[in-house]
Order: structure tokens, then sequence, then C-alpha cells
């Protein structure tokens, strides 16, 4: 059947997550443990991520609550986990070599270990008074690094309900139709899209550049996916929403953050630099087999089965998920920290971002925010970690915590990750290059988001 052949192309790339099922297993009963596993596992995760509950007077999603109750109850055992994280982030570069492998990867692993450094100068009470005002390492220890470092891995492990057992592939299968005409990429790069939305840009451009080599993408489609749906994952934008004090409007935000960064996808997508690469040179046939035909519906239903009735060793799932997590804090938070000191050092005592925000205030004017040229320097930060803006901004208006929330994660590119990730693949994007799509993105996003928010209010969405 046609349908069985779209399953069977669709779930090439996937079987390396999910083992194999065991050659003597009952297809009948393999087939009724997917169905189950798919219903009870997208419940779980639908419910966990999506779904706010009330506990202790505060409503928030489930696994914010879990993070919140390690770091606020058990101080002393996150602070004691996110040192073991820290201090694995920061050696492992140097044990694997991989700081050599070039001036950026060298410049990162330094930011890593001194990170590390300046962590537990501020734990021991030793940092300098210039770093230990309220705003500065207290600030950055206590209410970014470590609920980062405790909500990456719990939602990791929590995002394997999502992403393990069939309903991200079922969802990438019913987006096909709209891929081609709206983002002018092929359709399984719905998949791509989507895993990278709520996985985390570090898997997901590994998941582009392997099917870019593979000859599935085009050069052009290839830089579109990578620069335009690859962003931080849905654990991170918790950080984000709580920073900016968004929880309270958490699905509006998120929602709302993944449309507009479709939206700015769609439009840089059409315009250079982007407009200019290759789009010739994938392969016909690759993109050709991809493509569903038929029933749609009824072919993601069987892919979605299909990918959850492989997904037969609940452990090793799960392992690998928390283990990703892990991997990313550990990389993550010792660099958050020295390259988010950096930035309140520079931006309290340089004119650095006043500079920068300077280009982007036109916009942040039109937009109608009550304080454009504030907002416009604390945007401007991001370029340097996606962080910042919410740290920058953190005591703004609504509108303007809202627009830097939505700002920090749709432009997608920043120097303390993303840029030397996309610059470790063999897609072929120079700096220069992401410098004008970041501020192309960075525009577009404030103007977009500022709509919406205002628009949001109008209607009493909000408030």
């Amino acid at each position: 059947m046609e349908i069985d052949k779209n399953v069977e192309m669709l779930t090439v790339d996937q079987q390396e997550l999910h083992p194999s099922l065991s050659d003597n297993e009952d297809p009948l009963l393999s087939r009724s443990r997917g169905i189950f596993q798919l219903i009870i596992f997208s419940i779980i995760g639908i419910t966990t991520f999506f779904i706010p509950f009330t506990i202790n007077d505060k409503s928030t999603i489930l696994f914010d609550h879990i993070a919140s109750y390690l770091v606020n109850d058990l101080h002393s055992l996150a602070v004691g986990l996110l040192f073991l994280l820290m201090a694995y982030g920061a050696i492992k570069p140097i044990v694997t070599g991989k700081y050599k492998e070039s001036i950026t990867h060298a410049i990162l692993s330094f930011a890593k270990v001194a990170g590390l450094i300046l962590a537990g100068l501020y734990v021991l009470g030793m940092a300098p008074d210039v770093i230990m005002e309220k705003d500065m390492m207290p600030f950055l220890f206590e209410k970014l690094a470590l609920p980062v470092g405790m909500i990456v891995p719990i939602g990791a492990l929590i995002l394997a309900s999502l992403i393990g057992f069939g309903l991200l592939e079922m969802i990438g299968v019913l987006m096909q139709p709209i891929m081609k005409p709206i983002w002018r990429t092929p359709g399984t790069s719905a998949i791509d899209a989507v895993a990278s939305f709520v996985g985390s840009y570090s898997i997901g451009l590994l998941i582009t550049n392997r099917v870019y080599l593979q000859g599935h993408y085009s050069t052009r489609e290839a830089i579109i996916i990578a620069t335009g749906f690859s962003t931080v994952s849905a654990a991170f934008m918790v950080i984000v929403a709580k920073t900016l004090g968004l929880m309270e409007f958490w699905n509006l935000f998120f929602w709302s953050t993944l449309i507009i960064t479709f939206i700015v996808t769609a439009i840089t997508a059409r315009i250079p630099p982007i407009s200019q690469e290759r789009n010739d040179d994938a392969d016909p046939a690759a993109q050709a087999l991809a493509d569903v035909k038929g029933n749609r519906l009824g072919a993601a239903v069987e892919l979605g089965i299909e990918t959850s009735r492989r997904s037969s060793n609940l452990p090793k799932i799960f392992w690998c998920n928390f283990k990703d997590g892990l991997e990313m804090a550990a990389a993550i938070v010792p660099s958050i920290i020295a390259v988010g000191l950096a930035g309140l050092l520079l931006d309290k005592y340089t004119p650095v971002f006043e500079i920068l925000g300077l280009v982007l205030y036109p916009f942040t004017f039109i937009s109608g925010l009550p304080d454009p040229l504030l907002a416009a320097k604390g945007i401007s930060a991001g370029l340097a970690e996606m962080f910042l803006p919410a740290l920058l901004l953190s005591e703004a208006d609504f509108v303007t915590r809202y627009v830097a929330g939505v700002v920090s994660i749709s432009s997608i590119l920043f120097f303390s990750a993303m840029i030397p990730c996309i610059l470790a693949t063999k897609i072929p994007l120079s700096i220069p290059k992401m410098l004008i799509i970041w501020l192309q993105r960075t525009i577009l996003s404030i103007l977009l988001a500022s709509a919406f928010a205002h628009l949001a209010i109008a209607v009493g969405w909000i408030g």
C-alpha cells in the first residue's frame, strides 16, 4: 500500500533512536503496545508540558514545580548537583581535546572553565565585590544557572514522552503539505522542524546536518532549517518565561513564540542572504521518496504507531533523553555564567549594547514599547547570549518583557552556543551571513511580538 511505503521511508531516520523489535514478537501484540504507548505517553507529555497545576498557591506546568522544589526546598543538593554538571562541562573539552578544533571552541572552552571558577568563588563568598552585587553573580547563579541546571535534565527526561513514542512523527507528517509553500523546505523537514523546537538546537542541527549530507536538503533548505527552526528547547523557554515573570501566561507565551518564530522563518527564507543560496544541489530522488501520497491522516497515524512500536526499550529511551539533558546542561551552564557575567558587566560599565541597540531602536520605537531605547539595548544583548535580554529586561513593563522573551527565542542565533554549533556542521554558513540573519530575525520578531502583545492586552487574553 502507498501508506505503508510512505511509513517505511519516513521511519528510516528514526530507527537509530527506536530499538527494533524482537523477531519472535507477535506483530499484533506489538501493534497493540505501540498504540497503547502512543496514547499514554502523548497524554503524559502534553499534560506535563502544557497544562498548569496550582501547588502551594503557585500555578505553573508540572515539571517546573519539580525543578522549583529542587532549587528551593533542596537547595544544597541542587547546588551540589549543579557543580558536578559544571565540572563535567568544563573538563570534558579539555580531556577530549575539543578546544583544539578551532578558535571558537577554544574561547568557549575557556568560558566554561571561567564559569566554573566564578561559580566556586561566588558560593565560597570569595568573589570580588564588583560581581557580588545582587544583579550580578547572585542573580546569575540563583535565578538562572541553578534553575537551568535542574530544569534542562528534568525537561529532557519528560520530553521523551513527546518525542519518543510517535507523537512527533505524526505531527511532522500532518505538517508536510504546508512546509514547501510556506517555508520552502521539503516535506520531511516538518519532523526536523518540530524536533528542533521541542527538543534542542544541538539535536536539531545534528539531524539537519545528517539529512543535508544525505542529499535530502539543498544548501538553501539546510540553512533555512538551521537558522529558522533550531531554537532552544522548551525547557529553556521555561527559564526565559520564569526570569521575565511570564509563567502565568505560559501557554500563550509558548504557542505565540512558536508561531512568531515560524512566521519570521517564512519571511527570511524569501530574502537575501538565504534566498540567494543554492537550491539545486539536493538529490531529487531522495526528496521525492519522502513526500507522502494518499491518505495523509492515515499515514500519520501509521507512522506514529510504527514509531511507538519500535520504542520497545523504555529505560534506554528515557535514559538517552536524560543523558542528552545532562550533557546540554553541563555544556551550557558554565558558559552562561561566564558569558552572562561578561554581558552584564559590558551593559553596566560600557556603551557596547547602547551602540548596538541604536540599530534596533527605530523598530522598538515604532512598535510602541514604553521605553524603546531600553528595550533595544536589552534585546541587542541577545547576540552574545540568548538569556541576556531576559536578565537585562526582567524589571521592565509587561509588553517589553514579553517581546524580549519572544525575541530571545525567535532570533535563533547567538554567540555563546548556537553559532559555534552551526560552524561545527557541514552547512556552508559564514559568521557575516549569520549576523545579517540574526539582525533580520530580531527586527521581524520585535515587530510581530509587540503587535501580538498589544492585541492580546486589547482583547483581554492578558490581564
